[in-house]
């Protein structure tokens, strides 16, 4: 740990009134905490029987690290975590300061990745069987309250076999694999996914290149893929496009011209007119992400433009 690790480490110790049974309900989940080797993203999706685990368990810094805090949970673990990861302290140091700082350590569980991808999962004796974790390089699962020890190891295999997958779909494959080998045994409620990466977010005006979540469902992990795909076709540029038929054209001119977004009859000839409405078009669906100029279209927007309309 070096001089500015040791030092947020040594102002995390408790007060006296913070020295007691946690008196919070325990966040039995099953998460995954993951640095993406390609990107260097980081990554964390989770799910519980717990009303909004979003808003508890994950939390990611770019280019520093991935944490989450489940169990009887920390919520200091998340900011304290990432600060003495930034600060350059390593997994295992975070853990020593978290032995020393937290008198129920006990009963808590997390996991964490650091920017050089060591892994680190920790469950505490105290949590409720089953409980427990694993890692792998660039990525820890764990979780308590589950069905089984399958539930982890089920998730490690998906995320490591899911390798010609985008970064958030192997998270949500690991996270499905968790939920199909019984996940929480209690049952289901909620689910996330958090990805983080140097100025992926929306207009580049940020680092969260995904945060969704399920608060309240009776198949989250399903309404979360969901989710994310309309978060791929929304904010996902096209890496091809197709020539628009004048048959396409002659239908996208029927429904401009039915939106008052073109005047006259079709025509199926590209123009002008057709272009501006177009556009309108993209941007009434939120889909500007992926407009490109016409008689081109990007594939994905076409066919649900054909769907919607």
């Amino acid at each position: 740990m070096d001089e500015r690790a040791a030092e947020i480490s040594g102002s995390l110790e408790y007060s006296d009134g913070d020295m007691k049974t946690p008196r919070v309900p325990r966040v039995s989940t099953f998460s995954i905490v993951a640095r993406d080797p390609a990107s260097g993203d980081f990554g964390i999706a989770v799910a519980s029987k717990f009303l909004a685990v979003g808003a508890v368990v994950p939390g990611a810094r770019a280019n520093v690290g991935a944490v989450a805090t489940q169990s009887y949970a920390n919520l200091r673990f998340v900011p304290q975590g990432l600060d003495l990861l930034a600060a350059g302290a390593s997994p295992q140091s975070v853990l020593e300061t978290f032995r020393r700082t937290d008198p129920d350590l006990h009963t808590r569980q997390f996991g964490l990745v650091d920017a050089l991808g060591e892994a680190l999962t920790f469950t505490g004796g105290g949590c409720h069987d089953w409980a427990g974790g694993l890692t792998g390089d660039g990525v820890a699962v764990q979780g308590n309250l589950l069905a089984g020890e399958g539930v982890v190891s089920d998730m490690l295999r998906a995320y490591q076999e899911g390798e010609a997958a985008s970064f958030p779909r192997r998270l949500l494959a690991a996270l499905k694999a968790g939920d199909g080998a019984g996940g929480d045994r209690r049952g289901r409620q909620s689910a996330a996914l958090l990805v983080v990466g140097a100025g992926k977010g929306y207009g580049g005006t940020s680092d969260v290149a995904v945060d969704l979540r399920v608060d309240d469902h009776g198949d989250p992990v399903t309404e979360l893929a969901r989710l994310m795909g309309v978060h791929e076709l929304l904010f996902t540029r096209p890496t091809s496009t197709r020539a628009l038929t004048s048959e396409d054209i002659s239908w996208l001119q029927g429904v401009l011209r039915t939106h008052g977004l073109r005047g006259g009859e079709p025509s199926g000839e590209w123009d002008e007119e057709t272009q501006a409405g177009l556009r309108t078009l993209y941007g009434a669906e939120n889909l500007e992400e992926r407009f490109v100029e016409g008689p081109h279209v990007d594939a994905e927007a076409w066919a649900y433009f054909r769907s919607r309309y």
